[in-house]
């Protein structure tokens, strides 16, 4: 299977975003959410966080990162959801097969610091413990000062089977 070619990505996403504005009809929505729920979750690609919790648009907040971690900033967009925009719960959702998943810091940083020529001066915040990470993930929202005392619940989502498990 080839890999896709980079520069077609631009007129692909222009050309489905104007099949997109044929069908648009949120235009009407809230920026704040109908469910009053955040959600931190992984990038990748296999985890579609509208389909997995049957989310519309205009329903939840979504914040993605590497992993699906409670950083610095997916703690600012949760301040800034539940303060400015109403949030009042909280889903973090990891899953199984991650790619940040049992990697070492170390090494990786060499290796793009090779590939770069520059040293890679940020976190890549690796883990090895699935569950254990879910669990400090969603107890670092939990702790963080700045988070209204709202339900955050951490789980994890199976990419081979599509079921979602609570872990707190």
């Amino acid at each position: 299977m080839t890999a896709p070619d980079p520069s077609a990505e631009l007129d692909r996403a222009l050309q489905a975003n104007a099949r997109h504005v044929e069908r648009f009809v949120a235009s009407g929505l809230s920026a704040e959410p109908a469910r009053r729920l955040a959600v931190i979750a992984c990038m990748d690609a296999r985890l579609v966080v509208e389909d997995i919790l049957d989310l519309r648009p205009g329903d939840a907040h979504i914040i993605r990162n590497a992993g699906g971690l409670a950083t610095d900033d997916a703690i600012r967009s949760l301040v800034v959801s539940q303060h400015l925009l109403g949030t009042r719960a909280v889903l973090l959702i990891e899953h199984t097969g991650c790619g940040m998943l049992g990697f070492e810091d170390g090494p990786t940083r060499r290796q793009i610091a090779e590939r770069q020529g520059a040293t890679v001066d940020l976190p890549l915040l690796p883990f090895t413990d699935l569950e254990a990470n879910v669990r400090a993930q969603a107890e670092r929202i939990r702790g963080h000062p700045w988070i209204m005392d709202v339900p955050v619940h951490g789980l994890v989502y199976d990419v081979v089977s599509g079921r979602l498990r609570l872990v707190t």
